[in-house]
């Protein structure tokens, strides 16, 4: 597979092109940003933990009948996926209070949802991603009404088996972001495109409540770089530099 020229560059992760024009690489940085680009920075080693993290758990979804992106690893912070358009909606799934809910709605941090909340926000840094409405997506465009109730039925899909592999290494998954797209070889077809990673997830300790995610960096907790290598290390991957 010969790498060729950069598609697109984003906060994390580079996109670049092959020699397929339906395959691309998917380069993970150890940038770090948080309140839509605001606060900058690096996580040493992020970008490796990010790509093993991600590229175990697409295959892991691909393994129970969940399509995605992910073709296959290419070591280090590189990994072959499907070119896509994505769906401009990050989907966020909540089971837990934190963030912008306890902000937004009062709510107590750590409080157990009775069921899992779907979120939707329009894909704009330059409006802060605001939060929209089933009504917004249909009426501006941005997906098909078939293609929003496969999407959602696929999160819930999801998180179904993420809640059940974080649980099992002692890890409370409180709330994280999934993006979508439509295969560039047939947009027709929606796959879960992007990462799953602790940049995209609240990972809490069971035990502790102890955050194992990007919240170290963007609340300044410290220890970043080691809350991501300890979720690599319970998932048993190997992070080498």
């Amino acid at each position: 597979m010969e790498k060729r020229e950069k598609l697109y560059e984003g906060k994390a992760k580079v996109l670049f092109a092959t020699d397929d024009p339906d395959l691309v690489i998917q380069y993970f940085k150890d940038d770090a940003t948080a309140f839509n680009g605001e606060k900058k920075g690096t996580i040493a080693d992020k970008g490796v933990v990010n790509n093993l993290m991600s590229c175990r758990l697409m295959q892991l979804l691909q393994r129970v009948g969940l399509p995605n992106h992910f073709v296959k690893p290419l070591g280090g912070r590189e990994q072959l996926v499907r070119r896509v358009e994505i769906v401009p909606v990050e989907v966020v799934v909540r089971n837990y209070s934190a963030g912008s809910l306890v902000r937004r709605l009062g709510r107590p941090e750590g409080e157990q949802l009775a069921r899992p909340l779907v979120e939707f926000y329009y894909k704009s840094d330059a409006l802060g991603d605001p939060l929209v409405t089933v009504d917004h997506i249909e009426l501006f465009g941005w997906a098909e009404d078939d293609e929003l109730e496969q999407i959602v039925e696929t999160t819930h899909r999801i998180n179904d088996v993420l809640l059940t592999v974080f649980a099992q290494i002692d890890i409370q998954l409180v709330d994280y972001k999934l993006e979508f797209g439509r295969l560039t070889a047939d947009r027709g077809v929606i796959v879960l495109a992007d990462e799953i990673s602790p940049d995209t997830c609240r990972l809490w300790d069971i035990h502790t409540g102890q955050k194992l995610d990007k919240d170290r960096f963007r609340l300044d907790l410290g220890g970043a770089a080691e809350a991501y290598q300890e979720v690599a290390r319970r998932m048993g991957l190997a992070v080498e530099r």
